[in-house]
């Protein structure tokens, strides 16, 4: 067997046993407050911890990926819209970049 294939097997494996184990094992629902906070922030973790990196290796320099980084978060926390953030992060590492 392809070392390929047998890596895709074995990843399906787990993925299907990370899927299906918590419906299988855990029937009650969860009353525990801190194991339901637990459970509502683990999306947004996840997808920071992919996403961060990403941003700073994004570009050249990692200056510009920091300086876009900043801008986006500023302009979020105003309350601004994803096209203005967006475009804003955009210009901020071009301006960065190019010093």
């Amino acid at each position: 067997m392809n070392n390929a294939y047998l890596y895709i097997v074995v990843i399906a494996l787990v993925t299907y046993l990370l899927r299906v184990l918590p419906l299988t094992l855990i029937r009650r629902p969860i009353n525990s407050p801190f194991i339901r906070s637990f459970l509502y922030y683990v999306p947004y973790v996840t997808l920071a911890v992919m996403v961060f990196p990403a941003i700073l290796t994004a570009t050249g320099s990692v200056w510009a990926g920091a300086a876009a980084m900043a801008v986006a978060i500023a302009l979020a926390l105003a309350g601004k819209g994803l096209v203005t953030v967006a475009a804003c992060a955009c210009i901020a590492a071009f301006l960065v970049g190019m010093i």
